[in-house]
C-alpha cells in the first residue's frame, strides 16, 4: 500500500487566486514547501494538513486524500 498523500492544493489556490507565498506567509511554512505539497513530494503533517484546510475554510477531506482525485469532469464510478 502506497503511503502518498494526494492534495488538492494548486486547485484551491487557482479558485481563489492565491499565490504559493501568500498561502505560505499565511500558514508560516516556506514558500518552496507549497510547491513540495502540491507536487506531492511532500507529505504535511496532521496540524499543517488542518491549517491548510482551515485557510481554505474547507474540511481536510476536501484538500488531502489517501487515493487519488478524480480529474475535472470525471464522473466517479
Amino acid at each position: 500500500m502506497s503511503e502518498t498523500v494526494y492534495n488538492r492544493i494548486a486547485m484551491l489556490r487557482a479558485e481563489r487566486g492565491v499565490s504559493r507565498r501568500q498561502l505560505s506567509e499565511a500558514l508560516g511554512i516556506h514558500y518552496q514547501t507549497v510547491g513540495y505539497l502540491e507536487r506531492g513530494e511532500y507529505s504535511p503533517s496532521l496540524f499543517l494538513a488542518l491549517r491548510i484546510a482551515r485557510y481554505f475554510e474547507v474540511a481536510v477531506e476536501v484538500v488531502f486524500s489517501t487515493e487519488p482525485f478524480p480529474r475535472l469532469g470525471e464522473r466517479s464510478a
